[in-house]
């Protein structure tokens, strides 16, 4: 493992929207990618984050998964563990993390994971994908992992989600 003070910490989040990104029922998800993206940019603790085309309020909604143009992710790189929860658990985003069942299938399996990688990397989707794969099938280890891994990490266990 790198040394801790040269470390970052990167996450995936996949998801499925429940409908094709201009269908009016992910509207109000969609309208609000580019105020949360931001929020997250600003935010103590922000590294990097996966860019899509750049157009308004399209997020990084053409990296699809496997072609599907429902499944959408988001990838970025935090200083620490501290940086990523602040954000995920005390800004707006709480508020789209709690109204997600609006706009996403339950998809029965992990789709999240964090993963430590060396200050200035900037990861890939394809990599991103092999860290979901591997805590998909082993389980939480150093190489991919989540919220309980970590021992820092405690305002996700008040918000966590349901067991998938």
């Amino acid at each position: 493992m790198p040394d801790p003070a040269s470390r970052h910490l990167a996450q995936l989040n996949v998801g499925r929207l429940l409908a094709d990104t201009d269908d009016p029922r992910v509207a109000p998800f969609m309208r609000a990618l580019d105020t949360v993206n931001g929020i997250g940019k600003r935010s103590p603790g922000f590294v990097w984050m996966m860019e899509g085309s750049g157009e308004p309020g399209t997020g990084n909604t053409e990296a699809k998964v496997g072609g599907d143009p429902r499944f959408v992710t988001n990838l970025t790189v935090w200083e620490d563990v501290t940086s990523l929860e602040q954000f995920v658990w005390n800004t707006v985003h709480r508020q789209f993390y709690e109204r997600r069942a609006e706009w996403f299938e339950l998809l029965g399996k992990m789709h999240f994971v964090m993963w430590w990688v060396p200050g200035g990397h900037r990861p890939t989707l394809d990599e991103a994908l092999e860290r979901l794969e591997h805590l998909q099938t082993h389980g939480e280890t150093d190489h991919a992992f989540g919220w309980s891994h970590i021992s820092k990490a405690g305002l996700w266990q008040q918000h966590r989600c349901a067991a998938e």
